[in-house]
């Protein structure tokens, strides 16, 4: 899952939040420089990536955009699937709630700003003022994604191709979105309970 899943899975808990945020950026034994709650967001983070990784419905969604996307389908597909979380009504009914959210979430990240790490800290900034949160609902917002994907990796040039995939292959991913998104949700509220 990419940064809206994770934000959304947090259920609004802004320590969880946060670890859930940051735990890309975190290795070892750092987790352990942050609070319970913190902890308990990487936590939670790394367990969404595990659910995702082995669920048919992503490896389905992979195997559409691998001829493009090689070994970072799946990457790719964790991009993909914010696009149909941004626009998914039956989990923000509408335009100015995915706003609200994505408002508040800058909001709470901000407001733990000390004890980011420092390359999603400098990252925030930017995550805000060009509101990937929301822009995620976009065509534009996922071809930048795309390119930015593209930029951190190392055996990948250029995600246009792949971009063509996911328009060619829109309602086979949607697919794929509506089958995996209601059992990682059930998946996290269960995961709640004992972290």
């Amino acid at each position: 899952m990419n940064l809206l899943a994770h934000a959304y899975l947090s259920f609004n808990q802004p320590e969880i939040l946060v670890g859930n945020m940051i735990s890309d950026f975190v290795k070892g034994k750092k987790q352990f420089d942050y609070s319970d709650g913190v902890q308990k967001g990487i936590r939670l983070h790394r367990a969404i990536d595990t659910f995702t990784d082995a669920h048919e419905a992503t490896k389905k969604a992979a195997a559409l955009l691998k001829p493009a996307a090689g070994a970072y389908a799946g990457a790719f597909v964790d991009v993909v699937y914010d696009h149909f979380l941004a626009n998914d009504t039956q989990q923000f009914a509408d335009d100015n709630e995915l706003q609200l959210f994505a408002k508040n979430t800058y909001e709470s990240l901000f407001e733990f700003v000390e004890i980011l790490p420092e390359r999603f800290d400098a990252m925030l900034p930017y995550m805000q003022s060009q509101n990937w949160l929301y822009n995620y609902k976009h065509f534009l917002g996922i071809e930048n994604s795309f390119a930015g994907l593209v930029r951190r990796a190392k055996y990948i040039e250029s995600s246009t191709e792949t971009f063509v995939l996911f328009r060619k292959n829109y309602l086979g991913l949607q697919q794929c979105y509506t089958e995996f998104f209601p059992e990682v949700k059930a998946f996290v509220l269960e995961k709640f309970v004992t972290l």
